[in-house]
This record gives structure tokens, C-alpha cells and sequence, in this order.
């Protein structure tokens, strides 16, 4: 995912006892982190999220191609190409305690024929004249995906609550709206370092 792509796993809406989760990802920028986050969207709106009891905080870092070696657990939006291939739009790295999240090839609706890869880098980084290649295995197959210069990497790491500071970026990919119309966040990806999440 690009510069300007969004990365949305969009969830189908849902209502569970007085609760729903939102269709859509909520993107922004934190104001203050005093136990209850004040926020503002991308839209604008001013929001206030709440925690989940146990929400899971995901710091995102600035990477490089030099993060990838053999059997990194990664994810990357892609087109794909006349050659069979799939060319990176953005790559994103997981730590080992996310290993398997998403696995597998599927569709990318946020991108008119794009699709995402999730899976396991099975051979050593090969660098071409269009940039650098991988091959990513799931369990039903692999894909050759070529990373072009430029095209943004980014690695997760799980984070904590000193990630949630003033300024920081944010994205929450599941928001619930509950009954008494507050938010509350069963996961948030902040950005480190001025990393904008996708």
C-alpha cells in the first residue's frame, strides 16, 4: 500500500448485544492519551476511543528492504502483473508473535485489482533492475512479488501505552460503536517516529 493507500480490512456490520462494529477503518491523529483517547479523524470529527480490556497496541516502524530475510512473516498489497508476479504497493513486516496473521492470497478490494499476500519470505531477497524480489509461501501456494524502489515498508511491533501520546498517527482497523455511542478499540496501530499507518 502506496503513499496514499489506505490498507482497510473492511468488516462487514454486525449488531451483538446492544454492539456493532463499524464498517469503516477510523484514521487520525491523537490529541491526548488520558485514559480514554481524544482523537481526531481523518474526516475531522473530534472522537473519543476507548480500550478494550484487552486491546492489543500495534507500534508501526519505518523499515527497509535489509528486514526481509528468509522466513520474515510479512503482508503486501500488490497489482498483479502480465508475468504472473504481483508488484508491491506496500510491504508490511509482522513480528514473530503475529506470525500467521491473514495468511494467504486473496483480493484487495480498497485497490481496482489489487490483492494482498500474507505469508512467509521462502527464499533470500533477489535484486533486480525493477527492484527487489520475494517469493511469499502461505498454505495453499506462493507468489513472486517484486518490491520497486520507493514503495513503502513498514514493520509491526507490539507495542504499549506509551505509544499513545499527542501527535502520534493511528489506525483502527475494527472499531465497535457500543449501545451509549462511545468507541471502543479492540486494537490500534500507532505509527513511531512520524510513520503514518496505512
Amino acid at each position: 500500500m502506496h503513499a496514499t493507500l489506505r490498507m482497510a480490512l473492511v468488516a462487514a456490520t454486525f449488531a451483538v448485544s446492544g454492539t456493532s462494529v463499524m464498517a469503516q477503518a477510523l484514521r487520525g491523529t491523537i490529541d491526548k492519551a488520558e485514559g480514554v483517547l481524544t482523537v481526531h479523524a481523518s474526516d475531522g470529527a473530534e472522537l473519543k476511543l476507548t480500550l478494550a480490556e484487552n486491546a492489543t497496541i500495534v507500534a508501526v516502524v519505518k523499515a527497509t528492504m535489509a528486514d526481509i530475510k528468509e522466513g520474515t512473516f510479512l503482508g503486501s498489497a500488490a497489482l498483479p502483473q502480465p508475468d504472473g508476479s504481483q508488484k508491491a504497493l506496500e510491504v508490511h513486516i509482522f513480528p514473530e508473535q503475529m506470525r500467521g496473521t491473514g495468511e494467504g492470497h486473496r483480493p484487495f478490494a480498497p485497490v481496482p485489482n489489487g490483492t494482498m499476500t500474507n505469508g512467509a519470505v521462502s527464499t533470500p531477497v533477489v535484486t533486480g533492475v525493477d527492484g527487489n524480489t520475494i517469493v511469499v509461501r502461505y498454505r495453499e501456494g506462493e507468489k513472486k512479488i517484486v518490491v520497486p524502489p520507493g514503495v513503502p515498508i513498514v514493520r509491526y511491533e507490539l507495542g504499549g501505552k506509551d505509544d499513545l501520546k499527542a501527535g502520534a498517527r493511528f489506525t483502527v482497523n475494527a472499531p465497535v460503536r457500543k449501545a451509549d455511542g462511545t468507541i471502543e478499540v479492540p486494537r490500534i496501530n500507532v505509527g513511531r517516529d512520524g510513520v503514518v499507518p496505512q
